[in-house]
């Protein structure tokens, strides 16, 4: 399969459309003059439909359906019908408020995943699928990792090495879900590429905030006195959603790509803010004792070599999420 020839029609399909990153894939895609098929749970949720239809080009190039992942064949229809790409997504809605539970997370991302990807197989006209996953699914394999330590697109997490993570559900559900996506694509010949973003920031299009949105907002609200030990790579929301438009339209992009402009712990997030915000009340400690967890290094060589991607500097992903925060009056400072 190849991507779109110059002079078709440029249609895109993009499922849990409401969602944060997907949001910003479709408000890129009109901004290029794609028509665009989106799906949202509910038609009659201005939540999830308000925010996208307000986006330029919505009018008249934005087609939204209904669409429940848990339901075989819900994503068969008009949606995929006459459309040249499919970029499944939310699969996975995490939370940090609570407990969750195979219910939660991993049955929906397993049964979202094949449902997505039987539609897509009973599509001729899907020509790639796009596969939104997560650093979650590269890194847990046991490996010891340090400051040196490049971690690339061959390493995959595995299922024994998910259990005890911080948000073992999560990166569980992840890693299942990649996994059974690849291998569902080998056995139906589906032209599959995977994104596999670290932890996702910057301004937000959706109304409500997402739970990787969340992360920031709990460190700039002023109510927290300590920051997490822990270490995670970061990545503006608006590079992920250019490397997803760029995985289909460049017909030698493939397998999988790693994105993140920086690994940092949150200590180091903490001062880049301070210098950023100094009248805002911030962490001024760990929350724990314990040594730092060591940083490592998500490769970058693929994803600029083969997608020519530029990345926004962390520091600006962060000073631009939380003036959105402050824009929002959802901080004050």
């Amino acid at each position: 399969m190849a991507p779109v020839l110059d002079g078709e029609e440029k249609r895109v399909c993009v499922t849990g459309a409401s969602g944060y990153i997907a949001t910003w894939i479709v408000k890129l895609l009109l901004d290029r003059g794609y028509v665009v098929h989106a799906t949202v749970r509910s038609l009659d949720d201005p939540r999830k439909t308000e925010h996208l239809r307000g986006l330029d080009g919505a009018k008249e190039r934005l087609h939204l359906f209904k669409a429940n992942l848990l339901e075989e064949g819900s994503f068969d229809s008009n949606f995929v019908d006459g459309s040249l790409w499919c970029i499944p997504h939310r699969f996975s809605l995490f939370s940090w408020k609570r407990r969750q539970t195979r219910t939660d997370l991993i049955d929906p991302a397993l049964k979202g995943t094949l449902n997505v990807l039987s539609s897509c197989a009973k599509a001729p006209s899907v020509k790639r699928v796009i596969f939104t996953s997560s650093t979650a699914a590269v890194m847990l394999t046991g490996r010891p990792v340090s400051p040196e330590t490049v971690i690339d697109e061959t390493w995959f997490s595995t299922p024994e090495h998910c259990k005890g993570f911080v948000g073992e559900e999560y990166v569980l559900s992840k890693t299942l879900a990649e996994t059974a996506a690849w291998k569902f694509a080998k056995e139906n010949g589906i032209d599959m590429v995977s994104i596999n973003p670290a932890l996702v920031i910057g301004p937000m299009l959706q109304p409500v905030i997402n739970w990787s949105s969340d992360v920031l907002f709990n460190i700039v609200n002023g109510k927290s006195e300590t920051y997490l030990n822990a270490t995670f790579g970061w990545v503006h929301v608006k590079d992920v959603a250019e490397a997803h438009i760029k995985a289909f339209e460049i017909p030698s992009a493939n397998g999988r790509y790693i994105l993140c402009e920086t690994v940092a712990h949150f200590s180091q997030v903490v001062d880049i803010l301070k210098e950023l915000y100094p009248n805002l009340k911030l962490p001024h400690k760990c929350v724990d004792d314990q040594p730092f967890q060591p940083t490592y290094q998500l490769s970058k060589d693929k994803v600029i070599r083969s997608l020519g991607l530029e990345y926004i500097p962390l520091r600006v992903a962060l000073q631009e999420a939380v003036n959105f925060l402050i824009e929002k009056k959802l901080i004050n400072v």
